[in-house]
């Protein structure tokens, strides 16, 4: 199949997600193109099943606001003629939703019929898209895809909670290679970020309120209290200042690293032996995901779908948001001792495996047919 995959090119788990399906199924033998305004962070390398389109937004002074929408059709429209795309996929509601609801219309007007799928990923619904300012745009965009799909049977409720929605939702949750993830690095240098006698804690996100990073340096301190820890902070964000500045509150800032953001997640993850998520919302939780195939289990919210990935008592533990407490004792529990530990980590490998590209991506593939049935 020749797919089209319209997505964010940021470090945001939604464009990740996106990026790592493209490359999935040009592996899997179909022609993909992506198009955004910047290459996606982890397309590092094209080849000749992958291909990047770039939409250029050109400096108008009339316009207050640059008309990214417009161009994003367009550029549709040009490329589904150039390269006679047979499947539009688009991630995240706003704009993608939208703007790919427009280039079809106008290739319609062409004689050309291409059928859109919608992947839903989180904040698009729960938070930005139930804006009353964008609400009518995004549920018409919805409900005018040809094939819907959410990460997680949350998401899914939620949407239909929130939006007046008449298209059938399907479930296809967030994947990764754990293959990717069974050859350890031969040198984690966990020397480099702590002391021997020093466990690691990791944090990953964009560090925005919704991910509670507050929680995240008070189940550290209350952790670090107990059992030598140092906490490693990966990513950028509105919260990352407050952060700062309650470790220094605490007297704990020696003991916390901020790195900003990074490429180099399989590495970090590689010597780490605790990851924290006590987030507010989580729709599904990848960063969860990637920390338990890399063997890290994970301590977090049960918020959304969090708890369709982090099995409670398994790859880690489930608390209410807000229970710090809670978390810190059950961080503790796991470090403590060396056995409990390694059990931890080996089933969360092993819950991570039901995710692996291996078998959701056949979903996508599956999703696909269903799409063009719809117009032919």
């Amino acid at each position: 199949m020749k797919i089209a995959i319209v997505c964010y090119p940021t470090f945001g788990g939604s464009g990740v997600v996106a990026t790592e399906l493209g490359l999935a199924l040009a592996e899997r033998g179909h022609e993909v193109h992506f198009i955004t305004y910047k290459q996606p962070v982890r397309l590092e390398l094209l080849s000749k099943n992958i291909h990047f389109h770039e939409v250029l937004v050109p400096d108008y002074p009339l316009f207050h606001y640059p008309p990214y929408e417009l161009a994003l059709s367009s550029k549709l429209v040009d490329m589904v003629k150039l390269h006679r795309i047979e499947v539009l996929h688009v991630h995240y509601a706003i704009p993608h939703a939208y703007a790919g609801y427009m280039a079809k219309k106008m290739l319609l007007a062409e004689g050309i019929s291409i059928p859109m799928v919608t992947t839903l990923h989180g904040t698009d619904i729960t938070l930005v898209g139930n804006h009353p300012h964008y609400k009518p745009a995004v549920t018409f965009s919805i409900n005018k895809s040809d094939v819907v799909t959410s990460v997680s049977q949350s998401l899914k409720g939620d949407t239909n909670r929130l939006f007046d929605i008449t298209s059938e939702i399907d479930v296809v949750p967030n994947f990764i290679d754990v293959e990717k993830y069974t050859n350890p690095f031969t040198d984690c240098q966990r020397d480099l970020m702590a002391d021997k006698d020093e466990y690691i804690i990791t944090h990953i996100s964009n560090l925005r309120p919704v991910k509670n990073i507050s929680d995240v340096i008070e189940i550290f301190n209350r952790i670090q209290k107990e059992i030598p820890a140092i906490l490693i902070m990966v990513g950028e964000g509105p919260e990352k200042e407050p952060a700062e500045a309650l470790c220094r509150k605490l007297g704990i800032q020696d003991k916390v690293r901020f790195l900003g953001n990074s490429s180099e997640i399989d590495k970090i993850l590689c010597f780490s032996d605790l990851f924290l998520l006590p987030s507010e919302k989580e729709s599904f939780g990848l960063a969860a995901l990637e920390a338990m195939a890399s063997g890290v289990p994970v301590i977090s919210s049960n918020t959304g779908g969090l708890a369709e990935v982090n099995e409670d008592g398994v790859s880690g533990y489930l608390s209410d948001v807000g229970n710090v407490a809670e978390m810190a004792e059950n961080a503790i529990a796991i470090l403590k001792s060396p056995e409990e530990l390694t059990k931890f980590k080996n089933q969360a490998k092993h819950a991570a495996k039901k995710f692996d590209t291996t078998r959701i991506v056949p979903m996508y593939e599956e999703v696909y047919k269903k799409a063009i049935a719809y117009v032919s």
